[in-house]
């Protein structure tokens, strides 16, 4: 289904930031986070981490937060390659549903 959203500007750069680390869709990333923010809804208060990874950790509001090492590829890229990045990945993910190779 598809819905249209008003988020700030800085979330949704940083959503498409960790679609392109991750190599992903960002509809595909949001749909995740939204999914296990609200699975972390029904968890005990005291829980903080989900189970699949010590990487992601749940904040105070229940959503999930990625944690990665100070190495991590994205670390070391400007913002510029960055967006460049993940406009290559959109494009091959569009050229991919179109049955265009490149």
């Amino acid at each position: 289904m598809k819905t249209t959203l008003d988020l700030p500007d800085d979330l949704v750069q940083r959503m498409k930031i960790r679609a392109v680390q991750e190599r992903r869709p960002l509809k595909r990333l949001v749909a995740e986070l939204l999914s296990q923010s609200l699975n972390a809804a029904s968890l005990p208060a005291q829980a903080t981490a989900l189970p699949r990874s010590e990487h992601i950790v749940l904040n105070k509001r229940g959503f999930p937060v990625i944690r990665c090492g100070t190495n991590a590829p994205a670390s070391r890229m400007t913002a510029e390659e960055l967006i460049a990045t993940e406009q290559q990945a959109l494009l091959e993910e569009d050229m991919q549903r179109a049955g265009i190779s490149l």
